[in-house]
Parts: structure tokens; sequence; C-alpha cells
């Protein structure tokens, strides 16, 4: 049996392929298009999840959306009917008044004349939790903005399926507090809710109490947001006046200088966030008696918070979807159709690694390099060799390209799609911060430690491999570049079986340095998506100023670098990859 999930149309769009309750592929739709959280539909996913599984839109058995048009829509027109409603709201809402329209855009795109299967928001949420999660039964918590009118779900999986026991809804919504807070603090929704987090050590909890007047929130379902100090009807801005006022500074513009302030007001929206989660996990505990927890939705990326949860929370197992936003959203959709038409049989292999998404051989991309003037060190059948001389460049201070097998799927490069470089260097960060992915100075970055070892380097005893919780360094100063200003960092485990090459990679950086640690960041810059394709790699190698990069067993130095490489990717930035691809083909 073979079913496609997809989630598209809000943002984050992706496809997955299921085969017999295996996930074959999956790929979110902006990795290939080269926009950032490209919501269009995920045809490129689509046909990349076909060809990977070697099959054809014929041969599928059912395509699973990740939400209800119907009731979307519903919650949509509820709000363009209230008077406040700005009209710029309701004329955005009349242009999708047709609950058929997905549906019809999936055939039209397709061709697929079979079973196009529908389900909630948060349901696809929670499968795409529980299923791919180690566990035989477990609560299941879903938090995010808003599905169709869930923002928060409390449920509880079995052999029996999922049972989504309660939940809160909209416009009372715990995603959407810390969003609207994103908002006044400058940054980016549904993007900049991680920079707010990695601020957040910086501040002192000073706003603590002026936060907690926003809403109201105890046991259960007890979860009410103040509506006077939010406008999602009215402007385009999240929060209204009465916010302003009641905080006493003004809402921060976006690339201002970021003052103590909102420093402070981070610090203390991370403190209210993660006191709310952990009574909302008390109470489902409490009505479970599991012993184990699924988290997803997109308050669990939010790495600090799920720390906490495993920390401080009655649970004792805890597992976070890698993918736990929307693009997650389509591995659940395609769970819960192959279980409702396979009478009732479940996922068969839990997620212990996501690398699900397209790879080049060495073939390929000896193909793209050739003639095409770089410099270039080939190492096909010397993988022990390109580790080795890749480990000694990183212990000399070098920063690299880490460009091997399948893409990753979800918002994480897990050393697949990855910028490598030495953790023990003090100027490392800032060097990474500035120069390489011309982001905000204040952003940490994450280790990537093998598995075996890790508890020598942090206060850890779980194997954390989708780099999704933060932990505490036992010796930070030993590792600044990718130990936050609280001491903490968000690591990634490594084992043989999830990541040989990586592994084998910091075998030999160890024999280097004595370590078995590096920084790894995802290999892409400020404001543009993971890269995918060697071409991706090449062009962000470029414009990043990293010192080499390793394509699957190639190595190119930045002195390898021929001039016109550097003129056609002097593109600006936010032209996009893509926008120079032809020109690059045309050059190679």
């Amino acid at each position: 049996m073979q079913v496609l999930g997809i989630s598209a149309f809000y943002h984050d769009s992706a496809c997955c392929l299921l085969r017999d309750g295996k996930l074959v592929a999956a790929i979110e739709q902006e990795k290939l298009s080269r926009l950032k959280h490209d919501k269009s539909f995920p045809d490129l996913a689509l046909r990349f999840c076909l060809d990977a599984g070697r099959t054809s839109i014929e041969a599928i058995d059912a395509i699973a959306y990740y939400e209800r048009p119907d009731l979307k829509l519903e919650r949509q027109l509820s709000m363009a009917l209230q008077p406040e409603a700005s009209e710029s709201m309701r004329y955005a809402i009349s242009q999708n008044l047709d609950p058929d329209r997905v549906e019809a855009e999936i055939r039209t795109v397709t061709g697929f004349e079979g079973p196009v299967l529908f389900f909630g928001h948060h349901l696809s949420h929670a499968a795409s939790a529980f299923f791919f999660s180690p566990f035989d039964s477990a609560a299941i918590l879903t938090c995010d903005g808003v599905g169709e009118w869930a923002t928060t779900t409390f449920g509880y999986g079995d052999e029996a399926g999922i049972n989504l026991m309660a939940e809160i809804e909209f416009p009372d919504s715990i995603g959407l507090l810390y969003s609207t807070l994103t908002s006044f603090l400058g940054f980016s929704v549904n993007d900049g809710e991680s920079r707010v987090m990695g601020l957040a050590p910086y501040g002192r909890p000073t706003f603590v109490d002026a936060l907690k007047h926003l809403y109201r929130a105890g046991r259960g379902l007890s979860f009410r947001l103040d509506r006077r100090y939010f406008d999602y009807l009215e402007g385009e801005r999240m929060f209204s006046q009465s916010l302003t006022d009641h905080l006493g500074i003004p809402p921060r513009k976006r690339e201002a200088a970021i003052s103590q302030e909102y420093k402070d007001l981070a610090r203390s929206l991370q403190i209210v966030l993660e006191e709310i989660l952990l009574e909302k996990i008390r109470y489902l505990h409490d009505r479970t008696q599991s012993d184990s927890l699924c988290m997803a939705g997109g308050v669990a990326l939010n790495c600090v918070a799920n720390a906490r949860i495993r920390r401080d929370g009655p649970f004792k197992r805890l597992f976070v979807q890698p993918a736990p936003g929307d693009s997650g959203g389509a591995l659940g959709a395609a769970a819960l159709a192959y279980s409702s038409m396979s009478k009732g049989q479940k996922i068969k292999t839990p997620l212990s690694d996501v690398y699900l998404g397209p790879s080049w051989n060495s073939e390929e991309i000896a193909s793209l390099l050739e003639g095409s003037g770089a410099t270039v060190a080939d190492y096909r059948g010397r993988e022990e060799a390109l580790c080795r001389e890749a480990a000694q460049r990183l212990s000399k201070g070098e920063a690299a390209g880490w460009f091997f097998g399948a893409a990753e799927f979800g918002p994480r490069a897990l050393g697949n799609r990855s910028i490598l470089a030495d953790a023990r260097r003090p100027d490392m960060r800032d060097h990474i911060n500035s120069v390489v992915k011309k982001r905000e100075a204040f952003r940490p970055f994450a280790p990537v430690v093998a598995e075996s070892e890790a508890s020598e380097i942090f206060e850890i005893d779980v194997s954390l491999p989708f780099m999704l919780e933060t932990c505490q360094a036992h010796d930070p100063d030993s590792y600044p570049a990718i130990t936050h200003v609280d001491g903490s960092a968000r690591v990634q485990t490594v084992n043989a079986k999830q990541n040989p090459r990586l592994c084998r990679l910091l075998d030999h950086f160890k024999r280097e340095t004595g370590v078995p640690i590096l920084l790894n960041t995802s290999f892409n810059i400020k404001g543009e998506p993971i890269v995918c394709s060697p071409l991706d790699a090449i062009i962000c190698f470029i414009r990043s100023n990293l010192d080499f990069v390793v394509l699957q067993d190639f190595l190119i130095e930045r002195s390898g670098i021929p001039p016109h490489w550097m003129h056609i990717c002097s593109t600006p930035l936010n032209c996009g990859a893509k926008a120079v691809s032809d020109d690059i083909y045309a050059m190679f």
C-alpha cells in the first residue's frame, strides 16, 4: 500500500511517501523551490517522492491531506464576520471560499483519480508524533498557533489508535501568545520565534508579571487570552496598542538595535511559555497516567521548553517529532490514511533518522564539476582520507560546507547538509554568524557529538538525534562556539548506524584534537532554505565565505574557486539560489 501525505497552502509545504507503513521519502517544497517557507502546492516535493519510491501517481492508493479545509474555512468566516475585522482580511478570506479548492488542486496538479483523505490539523500533528515514536503507548500534546479551530490538544495513543481527549480553541492560543510577542520584538512570525528563544538568555525576567496579565491559565483546558492585547482582526500587527501601553515600551522596529528591555521581554516570554506548558503536561499526565509523552506542533520547536519538560515534567520518556511544524503534518496524515485503509495496521519503524530527501551519487557530482574550472580533490573510494583531511582542516580553524547523502527532512541540518567548524574556538561563533551565515550575533550554534561520549561533555543521559532539546555543558568555557551565554547547547548526538560518515569525521577530529565534537549549523545563509542539491551547496559555499566544501567525495578549497564562479554568484542574496541556477548550469 502506498500513500502520499501532503501539507500545503499555509507555510512549509511538504510531501512524503509511505509504503506498507514505512516512510520511503519526505521533503519540504522550500528546499526544492528555494523559496523560504514555501506554502505553494508541493509539486516538486511530490515528484521527488514518486521518483525516490520508483513509483507513479497511478500506483498510489490514497493521498492524505493534513487538515480539514471545510473546518478551516468555517473558522476564517467566523473571523471575517466579526465587526472589527478589517476589509483586507475580509477580502483575503473572500478569495478562498471554496472548501473543495484543495482537493481540486490536488487532482488538477497530479491527475490522481483515487481517494483523497482529509484529517484534522492537530490529529495530523498527533499522528506525526505518536506513530513515528518508539512508544507502544503515550500521552500526546500538540501545540501551535492554530489549525482549523484547535490550538492545543491533549491526547493518548496506543494499539487502538489516537484519541484526542480535549482541546483549546482559537482565539485562545499558547502559540499565538508567543508569536504575538515575537512580532512585538521585531521578528517575523513563523520564522522569528527561534530568534526570541535565542535572545532570551541575554535578558532578565522583569516582564514575567506583566505577561501573566495577558492570559488566564490553570489546569486542563483553562487557558484564555485577554483579547484587549491582541489584534488578529483589525490591522496588520498581531498586537494592539493596549499591549504597548501595558508593557511600557514601544514595539521594536525590525532590524533596529536590540536594547536590554527587549532582551528582558524575550527572557520573560520564554519563562512564561515553559510554565504554561509544564502546567498542561501535568494535567495530561494525570489524565493518561502514561510514562511517555509525544509532542508536535510548532511550539515543539522550542528546544529550551522541551528540555524543561524532560527535566521538570512528570513523564519519564519524551519524543518530539523532528519536523513538528506544518511540514511534519504530511507524515501524520499519511500515517492516519495508512492505518485507516489497512485495517488498523500501524507504522512499522520508529524514526531513528530523517535522511529522507534527495541525494546525488559521486558520478553525478563528478559530471557536474567536470569542466567547471574549479580545482577539485577527488576522494572517491578513499573515505578515510577525506575525513582525515577535513578533520585536519577543521582543527586548524577552517569552516566547512558538508554535503553528503540524502537531505534531512525537517528544519534542522543533522550532518548531511551542514556547516561544520571547531567548537573550541572562541572566535568561531562570531565568525560564522557575521561572515558565513550573515545573521544576528546573539544566535547560538548547535554541537554534534558522538553519542557514546556525549555524557562526558554535556549533562545528558539520553540520545538526542534530532537537535530538539538543550542541555548544559559540563565545561562551557571549553566549547565557546556552541555554548550559549547560559552555558546551554542544543545538542545533536549521532551514532554510526544513523550517520556513519559523520561519525567517521568526528573520530578523526578527536584524533586531531582529543574531543569528538563539532559545531553544526544548517548549510544556508540568512533568508534562504537549507541547501538541497550540489548546485545549491556550491552557490552557498561561494556566498558564505566558507573555507572549503565537501560534496559527497569531492573537496573544493576556497582558493580553488574559479573567478567566473565568484562573478555569477554575486547576484544579490535576496534573489535566492534559484535566480542564478540557469547561469551556473550554462557555465558548467
